[in-house]
């Protein structure tokens, strides 16, 4: 046990957190310790910590962390002590997904980010079948389900994956761009890469929360002529109108389909649908709603995450007859070396606005930061570690 250290635990899966004194084993030839300054609340940690993703008791969660390197193992080369770095999720570097630079759909992409401990280290002379092991532990000694997203940044301290680690300028401000880790890149990928949107068309986003606020935003700076925000808050709509959007839409409407027609139509003349949707909600019977909102040859992406075993049932013939295609995307399909400092590049030109929408927290007002969460009534808080020793 080389370090103690401070974490938010889930105890139990209940979604609820505690602070609690941990600690981390030793460092492997293919990670980084870091001292975290920042850590973003993510919808998918609040869903792991009620078991609806999976996740098991006595877990330290976080994935959108930002800190500073205090050591590497003999295996990293990308960062040094002292540097500055976002964390992003975790991927094997060799697998063909990775390979061809679409490291969000690695083979054992699950298994890395959700599985709880961290894969055996080739570097460190281990077989790539040994039984993988816990960086964090208990007062008791007993190991705590982390290495979540390879990072579990709901701590002062940890040990990160050396290919979750984006290193950035020493100006870089580190509490503002963690959410960059996963909800920025999410939104903005689905709509850049996923969805691969064209100048002049029109996209539709259901649910503006912080994935789709990004969303909204890279559709106006990849200058999509229509942009349709839908959401059951109107003030989000407001906000995302603020961002870029050009329409919003109540999404507990009962003709939200229709709505989004009749706007296309006086938009482009012929049009029957949006050209392109993305769903940042997750629900099943939103999707559907998407799909049907879709024009001719239109293009939908789900990047929202219900859980396993939800599924949505799709008109078969409409599929066929008006070519549309819906598609899965898990971290805005990116490679977030390069995508995240595009991303931070596009907010000092003020084209990727997020803190229109960023409140800031002492980790000690976790329980209000994590309500205010759940509620609403932010739309994305970051946890500052500053307070903590």
């Amino acid at each position: 046990m080389s370090r103690t250290t401070t974490a938010l635990v889930v105890p139990e899966l209940n979604g609820k957190f505690e602070l609690k004194q941990i600690y981390l084993d030793e460092i492997q030839p293919d990670e980084v310790l870091v001292e975290i300054q920042a850590s973003g609340i993510c919808h998918t940690d609040l869903s792991c910590a009620t078991g609806t993703l999976p996740c098991a008791p006595n877990a330290v969660l976080g994935h959108e962390g930002a800190g500073i390197v205090l050591s590497t193992g003999s295996a990293v080369t990308s960062v040094i002590p002292g540097d500055k770095v976002l964390l992003s999720f975790s991927h094997c570097e060799s697998c063909p997904a990775c390979t061809s630079s679409h490291p969000s759909y690695c083979h054992t992409f699950n298994d890395r980010n959700f599985g709880g401990s961290r894969p055996p280290c080739p570097s460190s002379g281990a077989h790539p079948r040994s039984r993988p092991s816990a960086m964090l532990t208990a007062k008791d000694g007993a190991p705590i389900h982390s290495s979540f997203f390879g990072q579990s940044s709901f701590a002062k301290h940890t040990l990160v994956h050396r290919s979750s680690v984006v290193k950035v300028p020493k100006e870089t401000d580190l509490a503002l761009y963690a959410p960059m880790g996963c909800g920025m890149q999410t939104g903005a990928g689905a709509v850049i890469n996923s969805l691969r949107v064209k100048p002049g068309s029109s996209i539709a986003v259901f649910g503006v929360g912080s994935v789709g606020m990004a969303a909204v935003m890279a559709a106006a700076f990849q200058k999509c002529k229509t942009i349709i925000a839908v959401d059951l808050q109107p003030s989000r709509l407001e906000l995302a109108k603020k961002l870029g959007a050009t329409h919003g839409v109540i999404g507990s409407d009962k003709d939200v389909v229709q709505q989004i027609r009749d706007i296309c139509a006086k938009q482009k003349e012929g049009g029957n649908g949006v050209d392109f949707a993305v769903d940042c909600t997750g629900v099943p019977a939103v999707v559907r709603t998407m799909i049907d909102s879709l024009g001719t040859l239109g293009r939908a992406s789900t990047v929202g995450a219900p859980g396993p075993g939800k599924t949505v049932a799709v008109d078969i013939m409409e599929q066929l007859t008006y070519g549309k295609e819906y598609v899965g995307c898990c971290e805005g399909d990116s490679l977030p070396a390069e995508f995240i400092p595009f991303l931070i590049e596009k907010h000092v030109k003020g084209e990727f606005p997020m803190e229109e929408f960023i409140k800031f927290y002492d980790v000690k007002e976790y329980e209000t930061a994590i309500e205010d969460s759940k509620s609403g009534k932010v739309i994305k808080a970051v946890l500052k570690w500053d307070s903590i020793q």
